[in-house]
């Protein structure tokens, strides 16, 4: 195994290891999380409380997608490629920027098309109600 073999087996490396390691820190990250949770649950007497912790601390319940502000800032970046096409490197970037605007104006038009889902709207009220 000469000098001329240690870039790519490190290479090779790379691959394997950022993966794992990121597997193994997204676990204990959970775990410290569901230590935590467990530990509260114990001293809370009231039902309500812990539905609420639950809530606060559940990563699945996010918010719905904005298709407005991330095609806004597709459409942004699509300019922007375009516009580096035109000035540096020519035509296929011209192109490339021509799409990516193009999937942020379909995004912008989605969100106007397609609001929340009603089932959405109704927890929030909800949510609101209980304040």
């Amino acid at each position: 195994m000469g000098p001329e073999t240690i870039v790519p087996v490190l290479g090779i490396m790379t691959g394997i290891i950022i993966p794992v390691s990121v597997f193994i820190w997204l676990y204990f990250e959970s775990k410290d999380k569901n230590k935590t949770i467990l530990e509260i649950s114990k001293n809370i007497d009231d039902p309500s409380k812990m539905q609420d912790l639950i809530g606060m601390l559940d990563e699945r319940k996010k918010e719905p997608i904005d298709y407005r502000r991330t095609g806004v800032v597709t459409l942004f970046t699509g300019v922007g490629l375009f516009l580096f096409g035109v000035f540096f490197l020519g035509e296929i970037l011209m192109g490339v920027g021509a799409l990516v605007t193009a999937i942020g104006i379909g995004q912008i038009i989605a969100g106007y098309l397609y609001p929340n889902t009603s089932e959405e709207i109704n927890q929030a009220v909800d949510a609101f109600e209980k304040k």
